[in-house]
């Protein structure tokens, strides 16, 4: 099993821990990530976009002159796409993009890209994130952890003084673990998950389960 050094928030290093094999040490699979950060966009799609067509512009029953002898150009309706206030040629309508991807293939995909980010040491351990609310020092704890690009923290509790902390840091996001997916794992250039989030993990998605079928 992998180990990997324990911070706390100051950036100085308080001890290891052990990683679960079944969670950090899965097989990269790159097709699986794929599939798992397609549908997750394809899911958050609307899909509420819709245009008329000639048939669904009100009006045009009429032809609007007589098919020849007039010198203009003959017309069916004043509705046809040609014309101002006309229908859309191939108009987009509504529909539904979403996909659909098993538990299995989630689990997998996710333990795939954890174990990414800790193959390319992009993976973070603190012992504990605490906050009083202020912008400032969830920015001191980004520098002390040498998080200069995006990074993902990933809780084991929904702390709100931390969350509020780190929301008007553009490139810091949190998420409470049982809410991590792979979509967010593989955006972001680095990320922290607190002791308990780690131990919590393999509890709530259950990867040696899934692993052992």
């Amino acid at each position: 099993m992998p180990n990997i050094t324990v911070y706390n928030q100051s950036g100085a290093v308080v001890g290891e821990m052990e990683l679960n094999d079944a969670v950090f040490g899965a097989e990269y699979n790159e097709p699986l990530i794929h599939q798992a950060v397609v549908t997750r966009l394809a899911n958050e799609r609307q899909g509420t976009k819709s245009t008329l067509t000639r048939t669904e512009v009100r009006g045009g029953g009429k032809k609007p002159w007589r098919q020849k002898g007039t010198g203009n150009a003959r017309q069916g309706s004043i509705r046809a796409p040609q014309w101002i206030k006309g229908g859309v040629v191939f108009a987009p309508k509504s529909r539904d993009f979403s996909k659909k991807m098993n538990k299995y293939a989630k689990v997998l995909a996710l333990a795939s890209a954890l174990s990414k980010k800790v193959t390319d040491g992009e993976f973070v351990v603190v012992d504990e994130l605490t906050s009083t609310g202020k912008t400032k020092e969830m920015a001191a704890v980004a520098k002390a952890l040498g998080l200069t690009k995006s990074a993902l923290i990933v809780m084991d509790n929904a702390d709100e003084k931390v969350i509020r902390a780190a929301a008007n840091l553009p490139k810091i996001s949190t998420l409470p673990v049982e809410q991590i997916n792979t979509y967010d794992v593989v955006k972001n250039a680095k990320v922290v998950f607190t002791k308990g989030a780690v131990e919590r993990l393999v509890e709530t998605y259950v990867f040696e389960e899934v692993d052992a079928e």
